[in-house]
């Protein structure tokens, strides 16, 4: 049905599915959605407010994500057993989460264990990973994060335990550290291709932080050759950044935060503030449309492609066919662990 339409079209047929079916549908999307699929949704947010959002929710049958596949999954194991999960896009996934998959996590987990006592290690494991991973993390006693409550989890982390194995950002991971005034010494990075990580037994005794190497292919593409070439066209400018970028950018930064934050930091910036953003480009273009009284710059260009896959064509298509296709579903034993990890995460604040 879906291929004679042209967008406006689209829309409206969208439009009139969300009309019928009232509250048993709830949209979600995450800000880095393009804005024909933002403006539609019931709810935009970061991971953490869309993930509170699908877990609170009761009345809704059907939740559509507009995201990407973790996101969605995350939901699936917070809904309720009424409620079903769709996504537009089923091959719409995430290069940081396939960083690290559960084997490699797993034994890592098992070779820090024979340098320290298993006990005095807490996993934290970033939203943007799989369901089996957030399993771990709940058996273990950990919890899921997010951008937003990042620094939450980490000092719920360590008010328990003496160490932090996150993963499987390390720029997020390291910038909370640093945020949290943790020594430089004290945050070593685990390569799953190396023996021990890399490390010494010595560097893992004396760890405060294990920090997964991986990374987000959009917020490492901003560099701090981009921050002083911004500052030195727009020197009233303020910089906001996300903390998965480098530690590098985020010192030269004025502010850094998640997707929430960033919002919320451009809302509130006085009239002709000129603010200079380093995250994905749909929502800087986004905010520089809401805000006209302010200008609202990108640091340099940066295009999450997975995020891009969900299309007005694809989530009618979703629509048409409510309940049935593109479901996301997490077998049961792996959703009850990782159900404990994420009920951990919402109790945080951020």
């Amino acid at each position: 049905m879906t291929d004679h339409l042209d967008d406006r079209n689209i829309l409206d047929e969208i439009r009139a599915v969300k009309k019928r079916l009232k509250t048993k549908l709830l949209i979600l999307a995450h800000h880095y959605q393009r804005s024909e699929i933002v403006d539609i949704a019931d709810f935009r947010g970061d991971s953490f407010g869309l993930s509170q959002k699908a877990a609170a929710d009761k009345a809704a049958q059907f939740i559509v994500f507009c995201g990407v596949h973790f996101m969605a999954e995350s939901a699936a194991i917070l809904c309720q057993p009424h409620q079903s999960v769709q996504i537009p896009a089923l091959e719409a996934g995430c290069w940081m989460a396939d960083m690290a998959d559960n084997q490699a996590v797993k034994r890592a987990w098992e070779d820090v264990a024979t340098i320290v006592d298993e006990g005095s290690v807490m996993p934290i494991v970033y939203m943007n990973s799989d369901a089996e991973l957030k399993a771990f993390c709940g058996r273990q006693g950990g919890t899921v994060c997010t951008s937003s409550n990042a620094p939450a989890a980490f000092r719920w982390a360590l008010s328990q335990r003496e160490k932090i194995f996150f993963f499987p950002d390390e720029h997020l991971g390291r910038n909370t550290g640093n945020q949290m005034g943790i020594q430089p010494d004290e945050m070593i990075v685990w390569n799953p291709e190396e023996p021990l990580g890399g490390n010494t037994a010595e560097s893992i005794k004396g760890a405060k932080v294990i920090l997964w190497e991986g990374y987000c292919l959009v917020h490492t593409r901003f560099r701090e050759d981009h921050v002083m070439k911004m500052r030195k066209r727009f020197p009233e400018a303020r910089v906001v950044v996300h903390p998965e970028c480098t530690q590098e950018v985020v010192a030269l930064a004025d502010a850094v935060g998640s997707t929430s934050f960033i919002v919320k930091y451009v809302e509130n910036a006085p009239p002709d503030t000129t603010i200079i953003v380093g995250t994905e480009i749909n929502l800087i273009n986004r905010l520089a449309l809401e805000f006209p009284d302010k200008k609202v710059l990108d640091l340099h260009y940066s295009l999450c492609p997975n995020m891009f896959k969900i299309s007005p064509d694809k989530l009618l298509r979703t629509l048409e066919h409510i309940g049935q296709v593109n479901r996301v579903e997490v077998p049961e034993a792996i959703r009850a662990d990782a159900r404990m990890a994420l009920d951990r995460m919402l109790d945080l604040a951020p």
